[in-house]
């Protein structure tokens, strides 16, 4: 048996996650704890008894999805289950960012303010309603694609997110989206639908992101991964420590392409995926992509105990 941990992205975070890991291991709290050090603020405060409009906000729910993500690490660890039992880990988006810290390559007060920073990089880059994402149901890549470049019209429109055979996300500005959305109709999509985020992700808008992210990556040690991380824009496995920086930068205006990191980590002969955080969304979407792997979800005290058998 071959084994990934993934992590998840943006829109898996509901109000409470993390709480029950904190309060059966102490090595999960300390993760909470750490954070809100990093950050200067209650974090974990607003994570466990916010709103979830709040928590929603790009500035907050990057760091707070790692951050439940590295409690899920420490509880597993305190039960015998380390890291180093992974052959591989990645990451969906900012999901990477705790793939990194998860292997050691990223300390977890740096991948914090990192993302909180991120956060909001990304959410300033572009005005409110001048961007938008939609997502195109039943197209594959190619044909999102394809169907980006007719609707850009000399803006901006670009497949973002290829996340399964069946489900890709295109990027860039709102009209141009929404050509893309009329299109795709008309192309055999089965479903296109705007997608309620607050920035174009992954597209060439984030640029100002990107530049804001590179003089951040400047100041942070980045260390080899003692587990091979799959970087998003590569989809395959990196350990340089120079490469992961450049491709953190890269990855703001890039594709994620998590199909072909998971199809690469199936050609490397992984049997399964442990979703290491909140939701299933990365469960499902890898079920689509390598029908033969084997999904656990891992996010709470039973799933953890689930796993000991």
């Amino acid at each position: 048996m071959s084994v990934a941990w993934v992590f998840p992205g943006q829109g898996a975070q509901t109000i409470g996650m993390g709480k029950a890991l904190a309060e059966a291991y102490p090595a999960a709290k300390a993760v909470f704890d750490e954070v809100d050090d990093a950050l200067g603020e209650k974090l974990s405060t607003l994570i466990w008894e916010g709103e979830i409009a709040d928590l929603t906000l790009t500035a907050n729910a990057q760091p707070a999805l790692m951050a439940t993500s590295m409690a899920v690490v420490k509880a597993l660890a305190a039960e015998g289950f380390a890291v180093t039992g992974a052959d591989y880990v990645a990451g969906h988006s900012l999901g990477e960012y705790s793939a990194l810290c998860a292997a050691g390559a990223l300390s977890l007060s740096d991948t914090a303010r990192l993302l909180r920073i991120r956060g909001a990089a990304m959410q300033s880059a572009v005005p409110v309603g001048v961007g938008a994402m939609a997502a195109l149901l039943g197209l594959d890549f190619a044909a999102a694609a394809e169907v980006a470049a007719e609707a850009a019209e000399g803006e901006i429109c670009q497949a973002a997110n290829d996340n399964d055979p069946g489900q890709v996300v295109v990027s860039g500005h709102k009209a141009a989206v929404e050509r893309a959305v009329e299109i795709a109709k008309g192309r055999g999509a089965k479903r296109a639908v705007m997608l309620p985020v607050s920035a174009p992700f992954h597209c060439a808008l984030m640029q100002p992101a990107a530049d804001r992210m590179a003089q951040a990556l400047a100041d942070v040690a980045i260390s080899a991964p003692i587990v091979p991380v799959v970087a998003n824009v590569r989809a395959e496995a990196v350990s340089s420590p120079d490469l992961i920086r450049d491709l953190l930068v890269a990855q703001v205006t890039g594709s994620v392409r998590w199909r072909e990191s998971v199809l690469w980590m199936a050609a490397q002969g992984v049997t399964e995926t442990w979703e290491i955080g909140a939701g299933k969304a990365l469960s499902g979407m890898v079920k689509r992509i390598a029908k033969e792997t084997v999904q656990k979800a891992v996010g709470t005290p039973a799933d953890i105990a689930a796993l000991k058998g």
